[in-house]
């Protein structure tokens, strides 16, 4: 963990760069992997399971009775937990809605835009070494209140072929239809192509590793809409000498601790400050479950020494965190600034796990820099917006002349004869 101090801006786009696999690689494997379950289906995904995840699975499809084994097994206080948390999201999510848009553009002129739910969505829930069962209320509270008509969740099973029962008692609280015990690229593969057991779905969520990541752009050139690209997870903080130094040094590591592929950046006008933060987490890292993760991240990861705070908002800018705290002094003038960031936290008592649980608003965020153009989850992620219009008489009419002389002008004369026949109707008449 070393500092960083006072880089050009030249050198900022190197700073900027995320740890990541050859992408040649990288497609052709996923590529690979998306061929197969297209021509084998539940097969290819059992042998995938048992390859990547060391479990020989006879029924992909969880049971009833397993869902209902988990509401009875977990942990009062955690299903407590999950109830607040899925109500504050639900709260945020429900504040999102929009009614249908009516405008008269003109006389006789009305157009409307009204949002549709889309039917068949599919959610991704990455396992690995932590039951992201947050993620999945995420995603399936605002698909629950639009009003998909079908929630499917791949997530992949333990080394006994099973689900953890937080990420099952969710799914039950949040309307999910089906679960199927089904991780990674094969997956995302499986809910674009549909198979013997998971049916095809219109639109796919949910973060993962840099093959479900690449899985999900794969899918979407035949087809397939994705929420974003949501790869390994990242943080950027931007603190000053009014920020407690322990509090900033917890936040980098609860990043860090996601995987060895995560990056979290700290950026200062202050050197003491950069340098208490690596002390603070030297002592902090020594007592996590998850330290050899942590420390692997920390590798990646950048302590930058800046000139000034609104430099350290134009680095945070070129960078696009999917997560950054403002720990500074006037956070919410410094947050008028912010540009590129997916979910933002303001002050010293804004965790980022607060995001990531309960606050209420989606921790579903694009990263690697997709900030510059992509927003997280959110109920619009779950909805068609589609637009009417209807023209009256008069309505056409009084845009006739406009329409006929762009079609023609563009060579379009069917255009211009579908307005002009109108016109000559209603003349005779």
């Amino acid at each position: 963990m070393n500092i960083i101090q006072f880089p050009t801006r030249e050198l900022w786009p190197e700073l900027c760069t995320r740890p990541s696999l050859d992408v040649r690689v990288l497609n052709k494997t996923v590529q690979a992997i998306i061929d197969e379950v297209q021509n084998n289906g539940d097969q290819a995904l059992k042998r995938y399971t048992s390859e990547f995840d060391g479990v020989l699975i006879d029924t992909i499809l969880t049971s009833t009775d397993e869902i209902t084994t988990a509401s009875k097994t977990i942990d009062s206080g955690l299903a407590q937990a999950m109830q607040v948390a899925a109500q504050n999201i639900s709260t945020f999510h429900k504040a999102q809605q929009q009614e249908t848009l009516f405008v008269n553009t003109s006389i006789g002129v009305q157009c409307r835009r009204k949002n549709v739910a889309i039917e068949k969505v599919g959610l991704y829930i990455p396992g690995g070494s932590a039951p992201l069962f947050s993620t999945l209320l995420m995603l399936a509270v605002p698909a629950q209140i639009v009003g998909c008509t079908e929630i499917i969740l791949c997530t992949p099973p333990n080394k006994n072929g099973e689900i953890h029962p937080a990420i099952l008692y969710a799914a039950e609280i949040t309307g999910v239809t089906k679960i199927f015990k089904v991780g990674g690229a094969q997956a995302i593969a499986a809910m674009a192509c549909g198979t013997e057991s998971i049916p095809k779905v219109d639109k796919i969520f949910g973060p993962g590793n840099q093959y479900v990541t690449c899985a999900k752009i794969l899918v979407q050139q035949n087809g397939v809409a994705i929420d974003m690209p949501a790869g390994p997870s990242e943080l950027l903080v931007i603190a000053d000498d009014t920020c407690v130094p322990a509090f900033v040094a917890a936040d980098l590591l609860s990043q860090a601790e996601h995987g060895a592929d995560s990056q979290v950046v700290l950026l200062s006008n202050s050197e003491t400050v950069l340098q208490q933060c690596i002390d603070e987490i030297k002592q902090q890292i020594a007592h996590l479950p998850r330290v050899s993760t942590a420390e692997k991240a920390l590798i990646n990861s950048h302590f930058i020494l800046l000139s000034s705070l609104d430099e350290a908002i134009d680095f945070s800018n070129q960078y696009a965190p999917e997560h950054l705290i403002l720990a500074c002094m006037n956070d919410e003038m410094m947050a008028e600034k912010v540009i590129n960031a997916g979910s933002v936290f303001l002050g010293n008592f804004s965790p980022e796990s607060a995001g990531d649980y309960a606050s209420g608003t989606n921790h579903t965020l694009p990263t690697s820099g997709h900030a510059r153009a992509y927003s997280g989850v959110s109920t619009d992620s779950f909805v068609k917006k589609i637009t009417f219009q209807k023209l009256t008489q008069q309505g056409l009419q009084q845009l006739a002349s406009t329409i006929e002389t762009m079609a023609e002008a563009e060579g379009l004369i069917a255009h211009k004869n579908a307005v002009s026949i109108r016109l000559k109707k209603s003349t005779n008449e």
